[in-house]
């Protein structure tokens, strides 16, 4: 057994919790697809499978735990209530993990995942991950926030199938893209996404998940930086820090 405030697991156990996450993941975006499909109330592309609720709680109870085992309380680890925080930009924003201890903001942690229409979306997911990250930082600058940096943390699952792993076309314009993105797909392109946000400080770190429909093997991204272990092991440091 673990002592109070160490890391609660392996990373072949971290690996092994994660699989069973992505499980339930891919059975509460389908079997709601299929429960509406038999009420005859089908949504246009993927959205019927997203329409159901919070189907990345399995992972968001992975981050519970994690806060858990560095000390923290279930009324400091607020995944329901309490987690919609000042913005800049915006009045607030709704977070979907918030860790508070004695009037200090600890953490905040952003889960998002994408699942067909990619191209539709890529940019959409892109702006808003810049964007939230933005408002955040500025509110904290400007003393909404407390005066201790906190940890921000951005999650994101992606679909492993041909049409998000295969080379996508730039457009063209007068000027050019980085060349980085030539030659790249969707998956490489989050995980360009992901990799910079931390490097322009947008959030502290960034994990990128992917799995083919219906579970199959978890792939932790193209960068071991990408990771849900070393995500997981820098929220745990971060908040055995800020007790």
């Amino acid at each position: 057994m673990n002592s109070p405030g160490t890391f609660p697991w392996t990373e072949a156990q971290v690996a092994k919790r994660l699989h069973a996450a992505v499980v339930s993941y891919w059975a509460g975006r389908l079997g709601q697809s299929d429960s509406q499909r038999k009420r005859r109330s089908v949504d246009k592309g993927t959205r019927g499978e997203v329409t159901g609720g919070k189907h990345l709680d399995g992972v968001l109870a992975l981050i519970v735990e994690v806060a858990q085992a560095a000390g923290y309380s279930e009324d400091e680890i607020r995944t329901r209530a309490g987690i919609d925080l000042p913005g800049f930009f915006r009045s607030q924003k709704r977070w979907d993990l918030v860790v508070i201890r004695n009037g200090r903001l600890c953490a905040a942690v952003e889960l998002k995942s994408q699942v067909g229409s990619f191209g539709n979306n890529f940019n959409n997911r892109s702006e808003e991950a810049i964007g939230n990250s933005t408002d955040f930082w500025v509110a904290f600058r400007e003393g909404r926030l407390g005066k201790a940096t906190p940890w921000l943390g951005y999650f994101f699952f992606l679909e492993q199938t041909e049409r998000s792993t295969r080379p996508v076309a730039l457009k063209k314009s007068v000027f050019p893209p980085f060349p980085v993105f030539e030659g790249t797909s969707y998956a490489q392109r989050y995980a360009i996404l992901c990799e910079r946000l931390v490097l322009e400080q947008k959030y502290t770190r960034t994990a990128l998940v992917m799995s083919p429909r219906g579970a199959g093997p978890v792939d932790p991204g193209a960068d071991h930086d990408l990771g849900f272990y070393g995500f997981l092991r820098s929220f745990h440091g971060h908040l055995i820090g800020c007790r």
